[in-house]
């Protein structure tokens, strides 16, 4: 029977994707819920999965532009059973075996020597997988494991070809030749995904008033909780307490006070939601990606670390869905995570602002009138100067900085509690 895998719809405005690459080879035979396929749209990298077993047959090319419907391949499921060759992986791969073939000739005393070296090579790359189709290219070009590359737990076509073009090249053009310089370059072509986010980020540039302000934050308090908590935090949750979830909640909580930061344009009118959707940035294999933790100001902090969690580990696996990435009122990021000290986030449209977290450094600072050393982290809010004035803007991260120093009044709505027995706020 033949089974046909369709594009699946990755929004309601999307109507066509890029298929990214393929992950099988064509005509190969695949298991039962294996991933075949990346499709790539201007949102997201999604996953085509094997709905049976079978040989699939590719019916589109890798680059190529495929409505929402259409047939990215098909799967003849009476060839699930079929295996080339007898392995004890009855799956489609089969370990690699070095040398000449089970039906030689018996060997010469003094071929010995040279028998043992094979099988000492063999044992060595026992745990090296090569497809049926790798496989056959090197029995017709009487190549081994060995000649292929050293190390590696699966050998394809590609490898068996780059190996092949090596070898056809002159000795003086190869790397390491004679001139010792090394002068290849790799072209590769944008994905759907980084075409738009670049799109996008130039957008911003040329259609907003952008603007950012900087504080830094003592993040003693939080660091504190976190030593302190964390064991106990892990053993009733089941994940790690990060600082991500303080920041969400601080910046949720500040939007009360300063609802403009909260806000877009719309043509003439300025919208300001009730709500505060947060957009988490997340590097993912094919570029940043912002998923969104919807309404974080009525969630609590291991309720807002958690969907944290759950979303980051779902875009990087490529298994978010658009819903999950649309919509926002507002984006943190964290350069920090790569060691950046200080940076200008760019805002995400059609939002109106965004903060940006830093690394943690232990700096001197002057508390109570002595210096101590004291873990600071610089934070920056890049806003729409159109929309959100000075003032706002920073008299926002000022009160997120309290919120973040002194914790504990997140959970009074980022009151102290003497304004709150005196009635000040």
């Amino acid at each position: 029977m033949i089974v046909e895998i369709k594009v699946p719809t990755p929004g309601e405005s999307i109507t066509e994707v890029e298929l990214g690459k393929w992950l099988v080879e064509d005509g190969e035979i695949v298991d039962k819920d294996q991933e075949v396929a990346e499709i790539e749209s201007d949102k997201a990298t999604l996953t085509l999965t094997a709905p049976e077993s079978g040989k699939v047959k590719f019916q589109v090319n890798e680059g190529d532009t495929v409505a929402v419907g259409a047939v990215a391949c098909t799967i003849d499921t009476e060839a699930a059973g079929v295996i080339s060759k007898p392995a004890e992986d009855p799956g489609r791969e089969k370990v690699a075996s070095v040398g000449k073939s089970e039906k030689q000739e018996e060997k010469k005393p003094q071929e010995l020597t040279v028998e043992n070296k094979e099988e000492k090579g063999q044992e060595e790359h026992r745990k090296i997988k090569v497809t049926a189709v790798a496989e056959k290219m090197m029995e017709e070009n009487d190549l081994s494991v060995d000649d292929i590359v050293n190390g590696l737990r699966r050998i394809t076509k590609k490898e068996v070809e780059t190996v092949l073009s090596s070898r056809a090249r002159p000795a003086d053009v190869r790397p390491g030749g004679p001139s010792g310089l090394l002068r290849e370059e790799t072209r590769q072509k944008m994905s759907t995904l980084r075409r738009k986010l670049s799109e996008r980020l130039v957008a911003v540039k040329g259609e907003t008033a952008m603007l950012t302000t900087f504080n830094e934050v003592d993040m003693s308090r939080i660091m504190e909780i976190r030593a302190q908590y964390q064991a106990k935090f892990m053993e009733r949750h089941g994940f790690k307490l990060g600082f991500m979830a303080f920041f969400t909640k601080a910046v949720a909580t500040a939007m009360e006070f300063h609802p403009a930061i909260n806000s877009m344009i719309d043509g003439d009118e300025i919208i300001t939601p009730a709500y505060v959707d947060v957009g988490i940035a997340v590097q993912s294999p094919k570029g940043l990606m912002v998923p969104v933790i919807r309404n974080a100001e009525s969630k609590s902090i291991p309720a807002i670390e958690l969907e944290i969690k759950e979303l980051a580990e779902k875009a990087r696996n490529k298994k978010i869905t658009v819903e999950e990435l649309t919509g926002g009122t507002f984006t943190i990021t964290n350069g920090g995570t790569f060691g950046s000290l200080l940076s200008t986030p760019i805002i995400n449209p059609p939002q109106s602002a965004i903060l940006g977290m830093h690394n943690i450094q232990d700096r001197p600072v002057a508390v109570s009138g002595k210096v101590e050393i004291r873990p600071m982290m610089y934070v920056a809010l890049s806003y729409d100067h159109r929309l959100i004035d000075g003032k706002d803007s920073v008299s926002f991260l000022v009160r997120v900085k309290e919120l973040l120093e002194k914790p504990e009044r997140l959970l009074t709505g980022g009151k102290t509690a003497e304004s709150m027995l005196l009635e000040l706020e």
